[in-house]
């Protein structure tokens, strides 16, 4: 059964193994990006103590 959504890197078809990406090179390099804070989630600055909490 083919995956009918591409890579989310660099488009080509993924493949089972590697579900969403293409290949374990492109799994890597996502991971590379969370890890070096390349992509952020949306919230207050970690650093700050949240008032709600306080």
């Amino acid at each position: 059964m083919a995956n009918p959504r591409p890579c989310p890197l660099c488009a080509k078809p993924a493949r089972a193994e590697f579900t969403p990406f293409c290949s374990k090179a492109c799994k890597d390099r996502d991971l590379l990006q969370w890890l070096g804070e390349g992509y952020r989630v949306p919230g207050p600055p970690a650093d700050q103590p949240d008032e709600e909490y306080e």
